[in-house]
């Protein structure tokens, strides 16, 4: 499974460009997964639900399944958070993570960049940054896209990554 990263500080753009890259992809005959690291803490459960409750009530683990999904919430309950790599190895075997946040890991990126967001550029002190993806010209030799141009971004990617077509993972 090939990792590309998708970089820069809040408000760049990042998950507006990602949720326009991935149907390219799948589109193109890739299987897509995303990992998102999140700064604050987050909950994807409700209060009042069984799978809550048995959280609070203190379970490790627990995973919640349906026809159409499953999900299995960890609690850390104050072990250090797992590293990417650990976490990419949870993943079923896919032809691409997408990985959006961890900015300062050493994994191939793009840099999502918006002028009036104001803030320091990664591509000029970080060697992992492979392309731009910006809503103004920059100084660098490194491959620039507009901020919506996701088909450019995705056909960069699967160049970049020599990424193989696969048309069983197609979709009609």
């Amino acid at each position: 499974m090939k990792i590309i990263g998708i970089a820069g500080y809040s408000g760049s753009g990042k998950t507006t460009l990602i949720e326009k890259v991935i149907p390219q992809l799948v589109m193109d005959g890739f299987k897509v997964s995303l990992i998102k690291h999140a700064h604050h803490e987050f909950d994807i459960d409700k209060p009042g639900k069984d799978s809550h409750r048995h959280r609070e009530a203190g379970a490790s683990e627990v995973l919640v399944s349906s026809s159409n999904r499953w999900v299995l919430m960890h609690e850390l309950r104050g072990a250090p958070e797992p590293s990417l790599d650990e976490q990419l190895k949870r993943f079923s075997p896919c032809d691409l993570v997408i990985v959006e946040g961890w900015k300062f890991n050493a994994i191939p990126k793009i840099e999502v960049h918006r002028k009036l967001n104001d803030k320091p550029l990664l591509f000029p002190t970080d060697t992992s940054v492979v392309a731009v993806a910006t809503d103004e010209p920059l100084a660098t030799d490194k491959p620039q896209f507009a901020l919506d141009d996701a088909e450019g971004v995705a056909a960069f990617i699967v160049q970049h990554l020599g990424l193989r077509r696969n048309p069983l993972h197609a979709v009609k």
